[in-house]
Protein backbone atom coordinates (compact mmCIF):
# COMPACT_ATOMS: atom_id res chain seq x y z
CA UNK A 1 0.00 0.00 0.00
CA UNK A 2 1.41 3.56 -0.72
CA UNK A 3 -0.01 6.52 0.58
CA UNK A 4 -0.44 10.51 -0.68
CA UNK A 5 -1.05 13.29 1.06
CA UNK A 6 -2.35 15.33 -1.37
CA UNK A 7 -2.26 19.31 -0.50
CA UNK A 8 -3.41 22.19 -1.93
CA UNK A 9 -0.58 25.34 -2.62
CA UNK A 10 -0.62 28.16 -0.44
CA UNK A 11 -2.58 31.12 -0.86
CA UNK A 12 -1.51 33.58 -4.03
CA UNK A 13 -2.80 37.18 -4.81
CA UNK A 14 -5.08 35.37 -7.05
CA UNK A 15 -6.83 33.72 -4.24
CA UNK A 16 -7.14 36.57 -2.21
CA UNK A 17 -8.82 38.34 -5.32
CA UNK A 18 -10.51 35.29 -5.89
CA UNK A 19 -9.58 35.31 -9.52
CA UNK A 20 -9.53 32.15 -11.37
CA UNK A 21 -5.98 30.92 -11.69
CA UNK A 22 -5.94 27.69 -13.72
CA UNK A 23 -2.76 26.92 -15.62
CA UNK A 24 -1.86 30.54 -14.75
CA UNK A 25 1.82 30.55 -13.09
CA UNK A 26 1.04 32.71 -10.08
CA UNK A 27 3.07 32.86 -7.26
CA UNK A 28 2.74 32.11 -3.53
CA UNK A 29 2.26 35.26 -1.34
CA UNK A 30 3.17 35.99 2.15
CA UNK A 31 0.37 34.12 4.02
CA UNK A 32 0.62 31.43 1.34
CA UNK A 33 4.06 30.25 2.61
CA UNK A 34 2.85 30.53 6.15
CA UNK A 35 -0.17 27.79 5.13
CA UNK A 36 2.91 25.93 3.47
CA UNK A 37 5.07 25.72 6.89
CA UNK A 38 1.61 25.11 8.94
CA UNK A 39 0.91 22.17 6.28
CA UNK A 40 4.59 21.44 6.75
CA UNK A 41 3.91 21.31 10.56
CA UNK A 42 1.08 19.29 10.51
CA UNK A 43 2.62 16.28 8.12
CA UNK A 44 5.62 16.34 10.57
CA UNK A 45 3.01 14.30 13.06
CA UNK A 46 3.91 11.90 10.18
CA UNK A 47 7.09 10.26 8.55
CA UNK A 48 7.16 10.99 4.75
CA UNK A 49 9.86 9.67 2.23
CA UNK A 50 9.47 12.26 -0.53
CA UNK A 51 7.50 15.30 -1.48
CA UNK A 52 6.16 15.83 -5.22
CA UNK A 53 4.31 19.11 -7.18
CA UNK A 54 2.77 20.22 -9.85
CA UNK A 55 5.14 22.36 -11.76
CA UNK A 56 3.32 25.74 -11.18
CA UNK A 57 5.02 27.90 -8.69
CA UNK A 58 2.66 28.17 -6.29
CA UNK A 59 2.65 24.40 -5.94
CA UNK A 60 6.26 23.55 -6.06
CA UNK A 61 6.98 26.18 -3.63
CA UNK A 62 4.26 25.04 -1.48
CA UNK A 63 6.28 21.30 -2.06
CA UNK A 64 9.81 23.22 -1.35
CA UNK A 65 8.98 24.63 1.90
CA UNK A 66 6.70 21.46 3.18
CA UNK A 67 10.25 19.19 2.17
CA UNK A 68 12.29 21.63 4.66
CA UNK A 69 9.91 21.30 7.56
CA UNK A 70 10.36 17.51 7.19
CA UNK A 71 13.86 17.19 6.03
CA UNK A 72 13.15 15.72 2.91
CA UNK A 73 15.15 16.81 -0.11
CA UNK A 74 13.87 19.28 -3.29
CA UNK A 75 10.76 18.09 -4.50
CA UNK A 76 10.05 15.86 -7.71
CA UNK A 77 7.76 17.51 -10.46
CA UNK A 78 4.43 15.53 -11.35
CA UNK A 79 2.84 17.40 -14.44
CA UNK A 80 0.08 15.21 -14.43
CA UNK A 81 -1.20 17.09 -11.13
CA UNK A 82 -0.87 20.79 -12.71
CA UNK A 83 -4.22 22.68 -12.35
CA UNK A 84 -7.25 22.46 -14.72
CA UNK A 85 -6.62 24.64 -17.28
CA UNK A 86 -9.82 27.61 -17.11
CA UNK A 87 -8.82 28.60 -20.82
CA UNK A 88 -10.45 32.10 -21.24
CA UNK A 89 -11.91 32.22 -18.06
CA UNK A 90 -8.16 32.54 -16.20
CA UNK A 91 -7.55 35.97 -14.83
CA UNK A 92 -11.38 36.50 -14.07
CA UNK A 93 -13.09 36.73 -10.93
CA UNK A 94 -16.64 34.52 -10.74
CA UNK A 95 -18.46 37.78 -11.50
CA UNK A 96 -16.52 38.53 -14.57
CA UNK A 97 -17.05 34.69 -15.72
CA UNK A 98 -20.86 35.24 -15.37
CA UNK A 99 -20.55 38.15 -17.20
CA UNK A 100 -18.69 36.87 -20.53
CA UNK A 101 -19.96 33.48 -20.19
CA UNK A 102 -23.57 32.99 -19.62
CA UNK A 103 -24.74 29.92 -17.66
CA UNK A 104 -24.01 26.77 -19.70
CA UNK A 105 -21.57 28.49 -22.57
CA UNK A 106 -18.79 26.46 -23.23
CA UNK A 107 -15.66 28.47 -22.06
CA UNK A 108 -12.69 28.18 -25.21
CA UNK A 109 -9.93 26.06 -23.81
CA UNK A 110 -11.26 25.04 -20.35
CA UNK A 111 -11.18 20.84 -19.15
CA UNK A 112 -13.73 18.82 -18.33
CA UNK A 113 -13.23 17.21 -14.49
CA UNK A 114 -13.49 14.18 -16.39
CA UNK A 115 -10.77 15.50 -18.55
CA UNK A 116 -8.30 16.44 -15.20
CA UNK A 117 -9.19 12.92 -13.98
CA UNK A 118 -8.18 11.26 -16.91
CA UNK A 119 -4.03 12.96 -16.91
CA UNK A 120 -4.49 13.41 -12.97
CA UNK A 121 -5.14 9.80 -11.78
CA UNK A 122 -2.74 8.24 -13.98
CA UNK A 123 0.16 9.92 -13.06
CA UNK A 124 -0.76 9.39 -9.19
CA UNK A 125 -1.03 5.72 -9.80
CA UNK A 126 2.10 5.42 -11.99
CA UNK A 127 4.21 7.49 -8.84
CA UNK A 128 1.94 5.15 -6.54
CA UNK A 129 3.20 1.97 -8.34
CA UNK A 130 6.89 3.30 -8.68
CA UNK A 131 6.97 4.03 -4.73
CA UNK A 132 5.65 0.69 -3.48
CA UNK A 133 4.83 0.60 0.18
CA UNK A 134 6.15 4.44 0.89
CA UNK A 135 4.23 7.84 1.73
CA UNK A 136 4.34 10.31 -0.36
CA UNK A 137 3.49 14.26 -0.02
CA UNK A 138 2.10 15.53 -3.15
CA UNK A 139 0.86 19.15 -3.56
CA UNK A 140 -1.24 20.15 -6.13
CA UNK A 141 -4.16 22.34 -6.78
CA UNK A 142 -8.36 23.09 -5.90
CA UNK A 143 -9.18 22.09 -8.96
CA UNK A 144 -6.99 18.41 -9.45
CA UNK A 145 -7.78 17.52 -6.21
CA UNK A 146 -12.09 18.41 -5.63
CA UNK A 147 -12.05 16.43 -9.33
CA UNK A 148 -10.03 13.58 -7.75
CA UNK A 149 -12.09 13.72 -4.48
CA UNK A 150 -15.43 13.30 -6.30
CA UNK A 151 -14.17 10.46 -8.82
CA UNK A 152 -13.11 8.51 -6.19
CA UNK A 153 -15.90 9.07 -3.50
CA UNK A 154 -18.62 9.00 -7.00
CA UNK A 155 -19.48 12.40 -5.97
CA UNK A 156 -20.35 11.66 -2.19
CA UNK A 157 -17.25 14.79 -1.53
CA UNK A 158 -16.87 17.18 -1.40
CA UNK A 159 -20.38 18.15 0.14
CA UNK A 160 -22.50 21.08 0.09
CA UNK A 161 -20.16 24.19 1.79
CA UNK A 162 -17.01 21.94 1.50
CA UNK A 163 -13.76 23.85 0.05
CA UNK A 164 -10.16 22.58 -0.57
CA UNK A 165 -8.74 25.24 0.98
CA UNK A 166 -5.15 26.86 0.64
CA UNK A 167 -3.15 24.28 2.24
CA UNK A 168 -5.32 21.36 3.32
CA UNK A 169 -4.21 18.40 3.40
CA UNK A 170 -6.03 15.01 1.57
CA UNK A 171 -4.86 11.28 2.42
CA UNK A 172 -5.80 8.59 -0.21
CA UNK A 173 -4.22 4.90 -0.79
CA UNK A 174 -3.01 3.22 -3.34
CA UNK A 175 -3.42 -0.75 -3.25
CA UNK A 176 -3.90 -3.57 -5.63
CA UNK A 177 -4.35 -1.42 -8.40
CA UNK A 178 -7.59 0.91 -6.49
CA UNK A 179 -7.26 4.60 -5.64
CA UNK A 180 -9.35 5.44 -2.50
CA UNK A 181 -9.51 8.25 -0.42
CA UNK A 182 -8.49 7.73 3.58
CA UNK A 183 -9.04 11.07 5.15
CA UNK A 184 -10.64 14.34 3.20
CA UNK A 185 -9.50 18.12 4.58
CA UNK A 186 -7.92 18.88 8.32
CA UNK A 187 -10.06 18.37 11.05
CA UNK A 188 -10.89 21.30 13.06
CA UNK A 189 -7.71 21.05 15.42
CA UNK A 190 -5.66 21.36 12.65
CA UNK A 191 -6.34 24.37 11.73
CA UNK A 192 -4.97 25.92 15.19
CA UNK A 193 -1.54 25.75 12.99
CA UNK A 194 -2.78 27.63 9.82
CA UNK A 195 -3.69 29.82 12.44
CA UNK A 196 -0.34 29.92 13.97
CA UNK A 197 2.07 30.41 11.38
CA UNK A 198 -0.01 33.36 9.85
CA UNK A 199 0.76 35.36 13.18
Amino acid sequence: MTRLALVRHGQTDWNLARRIQGTSDIPLNETGRAQARAAGLLLARRRWDSVWASPLSRAFETAGIIAAENGLGEPGVLEGVAERAYGKAEGLTSDEILERFPEGAVIEGQETRAEVVERALPALVELAEAHPGESLVVVSHGGVIGSLVRHVTEHALPGPGQLIANGSVHDFLYEHGVMRLDRFNQSPDDHDLITAAVQ
